[in-house]
């Protein structure tokens, strides 16, 4: 794992470096260290990182400049700060766990352990994911997303078309469909290993020629069920 800790106060610091250590082993390849936002995004926007650890207020400039710039991005990020009055905010630009200082070992060992296994999900769904385009980032609102489709190491959001002749857009974006599906809301169910699908967003379930499961959308989209998933899924339809 490749970690990174952006924090200004520097016995929090250390004390992060030292615990991260400590809780992490052997799973920590690299870590690197900064006390300012600037450098700190320039190296994010260089380097391949698994997860990044951020303090919302870095002599006196606003973390969320940070997370809003970096949320595309494919890794995860765990923010530790003092602002608890911030965590629902946080939560909604997808962040995967808000860890309030002062704060403990075990904390910070479980915030930890929340990345390293799977289907873990954030303790509040974002409301918005974003996209790089250009020299820009595209905020979208969740609850417009219909499905999402693995690409590869990216995830293709699907949604409608609001600003365009078409009435269909397809966005992608760097976290791969399992880091997605860890910070989406429980509304979105992954029903096949390369797909998760808005419930909210489905007409019906039905059985395809050949014995197949498919989720009929509202959007007119059809959507294969995972053998594995169908009774799971069809309780939630039903």
């Amino acid at each position: 794992m490749h970690l990174v800790i952006v924090e200004d106060e520097p016995l929090v610091q250390q004390r992060l470096l030292r615990l991260s250590k400590k809780i992490l082993g052997e799973k920590l390849l690299k870590i690197s260290v900064f006390d300012e936002l600037n450098e700190a995004e320039a190296y994010l926007d260089e380097h391949c990182v698994d997860l990044l650890l951020l303090d919302l207020n870095l002599q006196g400039r606003d973390g969320f400049s940070l997370l809003k710039n970096q949320m595309a991005a494919s890794y995860h990020t765990i923010i530790v700060s003092a602002y608890a009055d911030k965590a629902i905010d946080a939560f909604e630009y997808g962040v995967l766990d808000f860890v309030a200082k002062p704060f403990t070992e075990q904390r910070l060992s479980a915030a930890f352990q929340r990345v390293l296994e799977s289907q873990q999900r954030s303790d509040y769904g974002c409301r918005f994911l974003s996209v790089k385009i250009a020299q820009r980032v595209e905020l979208v609102p969740v609850s417009d997303v219909s499905f999402v489709r693995a690409e590869g190491h990216y995830s293709e959001l699907n949604l409608p078309s609001v600003d365009s002749q078409d009435d269909w857009k397809t966005l992608l974006h760097n976290k791969s469909i399992d880091k997605i599906s860890d910070v989406l809301p429980e509304n979105f169910s992954r029903v096949h290993r390369s797909y998760l699908v808005n419930m909210n967003k489905v007409k019906q379930l039905s059985i395809a020629p050949g014995g197949r499961y498919m989720l009929e959308l509202v959007s007119g989209h059809s959507i294969p069920v995972g053998r594995t998933r169908y009774k799971e899924i069809m309780e939630k339809i039903v």
